[in-house]
C-alpha cells in the first residue's frame, strides 16, 4: 500500500524508492507510536505532566543519537533513519507503559452497558486532535500535488525540508496545546469560566511568544537551514529564499492550535472539526485560484499562507461567538 499513497504524495523516481523503503520500516513500528502517543495523555491528565515529558524527551534523544550512529556512523542511509525512528518511539511507549503501571493507573473502570456511549463520547472528543494530527498531512498531499504541476521535484524537495524545519516549532504548539487542554477541561468541568479564560489568554500569549522566537530564530539561520536537514546546495538556497513567507503563517497557526484545543477541551466539538479541516479546503480552494492568475509556483507558497491566515481569523471569530453564546 506505501507505493500508491507515496504517488499520491506526488514522490517517483528516486523519492519514491526512498519514500518506501522508509515507510516499510516506519509501518512495522507503528504499534510503537500509537501506544506511547495513546499512553502519553493518561500520564499528563493523572497529574503526571513532567513524566510525560520526560518519556516524550527520552524518545527524542534516544532517535538524535541513533539517527548519527545508523545514518552517519553506519552508513544505512534512508533505512537506518526509520529504524532510529522506530527504536525512539518505543522508548517512548516503553517508559510512559512502565509509568502507568508503577502508579497502577493503567485501569479503566467502565460498566459494560456505558461502553458504547463511552467510546462514543471518546471519539466524537478525539476526532479534533485526531485531525490536528492528519490535517499537515492532507495538506501536505494538496501541495505536493500541486507543486509537481508547477515547480516539479525540486519544489516539493523545498517544500519537504520547509515542513521538516517549520514543524519543530509545530511540535513546541502541540506542547502548549496539550498542556492547556487538561487545565481548561477542568475549569469547565467545575463552571470555573472566568480561571478557564484565564488559562487560554495565557496559552495563547505564550503560543505566540514561542512562534515569534521560532521565527527570529528560523530567520537569522534561514541560509544554512537546508544544509542541516542534508538539502543540496541548490535546494537550501531556495529553502533561504522561500521560508521567510512560510514564518509569515506561524504565529496565525499558533492560534489555531490554542483555539482547536480549547474548543475540544469544552465540548465545542463542531467547532473544533471547522478548524481542523478547514485549512486544508482553503488551501486547494486558493491553489485551484491564485496560480494560473498570479504566478505558478510563488502562489502555491502564499496560497498555504493565506489558507493558514484565513483559518486563524475564522478560530478567532468562532471563540469570539462561542463567548458570546456563553459556551465558554
Amino acid at each position: 500500500m506505501n507505493r500508491p499513497i507515496l504517488k499520491l504524495l506526488g514522490a517517483k523516481g528516486q523519492l519514491l524508492s526512498l519514500g518506501e523503503e522508509y515507510i516499510a520500516i516506519i509501518a512495522l513500528g507503528a504499534a510503537l507510536q500509537i501506544i506511547g502517543t495513546g499512553l502519553i495523555p493518561f500520564i499528563r491528565n493523572h497529574g503526571g505532566s513532567f513524566y510525560a515529558m520526560v518519556s516524550m524527551i527520552a524518545g527524542f534523544i534516544t532517535n538524535i543519537i541513533l539517527d548519527y550512529l545508523f545514518v552517519w556512523v553506519l552508513a544505512q542511509g534512508v533505512a537506518g533513519a526509520a529504524i532510529a525512528t522506530v527504536i525512539g518511539q518505543g522508548v517512548t511507549m516503553a517508559i510512559a507503559l512502565a509509568y502507568l503501571l508503577r502508579k497502577r493507573q493503567f485501569t479503566l473502570n467502565i460498566a459494560f452497558s456505558k461502553l458504547g456511549k463511552t467510546a462514543a463520547d471518546v471519539i466524537r472528543v478525539g476526532i479534533a486532535p485526531f485531525g490536528l494530527a492528519m490535517s499537515p498531512n492532507i495538506s501536505l498531499i494538496i501541495i505536493n500535488r500541486f507543486s509537481m504541476s508547477y515547480g516539479g521535484e525540486k519544489a516539493i524537495a523545498v517544500y519537504a525540508c520547509i515542513a521538516y524545519i517549520i514543524c519543530i516549532i509545530y511540535l513546541i504548539f502541540q506542547g502548549v496545546e496539550d498542556g492547556c487542554q487538561p487545565l481548561i477541561s477542568q475549569c469547565y468541568g467545575e463552571k470555573d469560566f472566568t480561571r478557564m479564560k484565564d488559562f487560554r489568554k495565557m496559552a495563547y500569549v505564550f503560543a505566540i511568544m514561542l512562534s515569534l522566537a521560532g521565527c527570529i530564530m528560523m530567520y537569522l539561520m534561514r541560509s544554512s537551514l537546508g544544509i542541516l536537514f542534508g538539502a543540496s546546495g541548490e535546494v537550501n538556497a531556495e529553502i533561504a529564499k522561500i521560508i521567510p513567507i512560510f514564518l509569515i503563517s506561524v504565529p496565525f497557526v499558533a492560534v489555531i492550535r490554542v483555539t482547536t484545543a480549547s474548543f475540544y477541551a469544552t465540548e465545542k466539538s463542531t467547532y473544533s472539526y471547522v478548524l481542523t479541516f478547514i485549512e486544508p479546503i482553503f488551501m486547494l480552494v486558493l491553489m485551484l485560484i491564485l496560480p494560473p492568475l498570479f504566478g505558478g509556483q510563488i502562489m502555491i507558497w502564499w496560497s498555504t499562507v493565506d489558507a493558514r491566515i484565513l483559518s486563524a481569523l475564522l478560530a478567532l471569530v468562532l471563540n469570539k461567538r462561542a463567548d458570546k453564546k456563553g459556551f465558554m
